[in-house]
């Protein structure tokens, strides 16, 4: 028997749960662009850097990584607004293991920013000193 709140999808295989998958990460998507400012930031970023990776990537394993660590920031960034939106849904009172686990989101959000800075000056560098 599953237990409350379960999906009715979660054991259906096949195109309905292919369906049902797809239309729930939809949701999410316009979750986060609709309560997530920080999403909004880097999706507008990664919008912006996207066309720049095509330029500035000469090769197309370059262009991937380019790509690759802007796609990177954006999940982290949604995984970091899930934890967050769970804990708050727990608890808005201050509890000390909600407050690490938020923290632990942003410095999961920091690290990819870092990671995708690095990428990005790289192979910036490349293109200018090669």
């Amino acid at each position: 028997m599953p237990h409350q709140g379960a999906s009715s999808y979660k054991s259906v295989g096949g195109l309905s749960r292919i369906y049902h998958a797809f239309r729930y990460s939809l949701l999410g998507l316009r979750a986060a662009l609709t309560h997530e400012a920080a999403f909004r930031q880097e999706l507008l970023l990664a919008a912006v850097m996207t066309p720049l990776a095509f330029w500035l990537g000469r090769t197309p394993v370059e262009v991937a990584l380019l790509l690759g660590v802007l796609a990177m920031v954006l999940i982290v960034e949604l995984l970091n607004s899930a934890i967050e939106a769970l804990a708050d849904a727990i608890s808005i009172d201050h509890h000390p293991l909600l407050g690490r686990a938020k923290d632990i989101g942003s410095a999961a959000v920091l690290l990819s920013l870092l990671a995708a800075g690095g990428v990005w000056a790289t192979v910036l560098y490349e293109r200018v000193a090669g």
